[in-house]
């Protein structure tokens, strides 16, 4: 993915540690895909997440692989090694400035994130700078206090509200961390994950 590709279209930008992808991740973009009628989405499995800690994240060539069987059957979905390929923390700014480059300017570029996930965004790297890049699809849970995110981010970065789209999801609770728990324990994730993905865990011994 080095080249340019369309000159004018809707791309949307998943990231995420993906330790590993599950069907929750699928359906999250496969709602964004259809509701704000993007062209393709781009899964980005981080490198090294600057939030976590490196020693308990499985190794990022098994990450993107797995995220690669998820999605390869998906006629829009594709996957990104940008942030796997560096040996330095992936952060979202560097990562949004590079598909920033890499497509046209007409192009128009959709972060997908969780609402959880966008009340800590004062905490990313530049990230007064992120609304200038790109607008955000945010995935929202039952009883969500809007007011919590009007208190502890929009007052500080006002700009951010205007590039944000909310979009109701089913909830499906499934998380990482307890696909890796139950593979530990040697208990099924079928249904959790796409078939491949549980194949692979298996063969490789993941988790």
């Amino acid at each position: 993915m080095g080249t340019r590709r369309r000159e004018n279209n809707r791309v949307g930008l998943i990231g995420g540690t993906f330790d590993p992808i599950h069907t929750g991740h699928l359906i999250i973009a496969e709602e964004a895909l259809n509701k704000f009628s993007l062209d393709e989405i781009i899964f980005i499995p981080a490198g090294i997440p600057p939030h976590k800690t490196s020693e308990n994240i499985t190794s990022s060539f098994h990450r993107y692989m797995l995220t690669n069987l998820a999605t390869s059957k998906h006629p829009k979905f594709y996957v990104s090694s940008f942030e796997v390929d560096r040996d330095t923390p992936s952060y979202t700014i560097e990562t949004l400035r590079y598909f920033r480059d890499l497509y046209s300017d007409k192009t128009d570029l959709f972060f997908i994130t969780g609402i959880d996930t966008l009340l800590d965004i004062l905490t990313w790297k530049d990230y007064r700078l992120l609304p200038d890049l790109c607008q955000f699809i945010c995935a929202t849970r039952p009883n969500f206090s809007f007011e919590k995110l009007e208190k502890e981010v929009f007052g500080t970065l006002p700009k951010l509200k205007n590039k944000i789209h909310y979009m109701d999801v089913p909830l499906i609770e499934i998380s990482s961390t307890d696909i890796r728990k139950r593979c530990k324990n040697n208990e099924s994730i079928k249904f959790m994950v796409p078939e491949s993905v549980e194949a692979y865990i298996l063969k490789e011994g993941l988790f």
